[in-house]
């Protein structure tokens, strides 16, 4: 079975992780993201939240049910995030983002492994006020259903 690393999503900056796992991904490790709920985006929460409120009223007219489709979920919030750092549309680019799994919290299997963190995108090197994506979906329609999510 091929090396996966495991990053601990738990209080790092949601850009900077990004791009800094999309290198790693396109230079051919395998990553899984925990705790991606507990990812922090910058700025202040009120205009944070209506960014992605409006993003969701961006809709096909003449048939809504053909996209673009939002991602509420904190992990698929955080994978598309990084999708945007990939060149996706191309064949290379689309089995480099195969590649990418994010959780919510801690799955069972990756529990005895060790967490791996980013000391770049890490929260301490945050001077401004920061939301948690899971707070940011609950207000896009995310239901937290179980679990310890907060």
């Amino acid at each position: 079975m091929k090396q996966i690393s495991i990053i601990d999503g738990q209080n790092l900056i949601l850009g900077r992780m990004a791009s800094i796992v999309a290198k790693r991904l396109l230079l051919g490790e395998d990553i899984a993201i925990v705790n991606s709920e507990k990812v922090v985006v910058s700025g202040k929460k009120k205009s944070i939240i209506e960014k992605h409120k409006n993003r969701l009223k961006i809709r096909t007219r003449t048939n809504p049910r053909r996209g673009p489709f939002h991602p509420r979920t904190p992990d698929k919030f955080v994978r598309r995030t990084i999708r945007g750092m990939l060149p996706w549309k191309t064949n290379r680019g689309e089995a480099v983002y195969k590649r990418l799994r994010c959780y919510l919290g801690i799955p069972d299997e990756f529990k005895d492994h060790d967490l791996e963190t980013i000391p770049e995108a890490d929260i301490s090197r945050l001077r401004s006020r920061f939301v948690y994506v899971s707070e940011i979906c609950k207000e896009i329609g995310w239901n937290p259903i179980g679990g310890d999510f907060e």
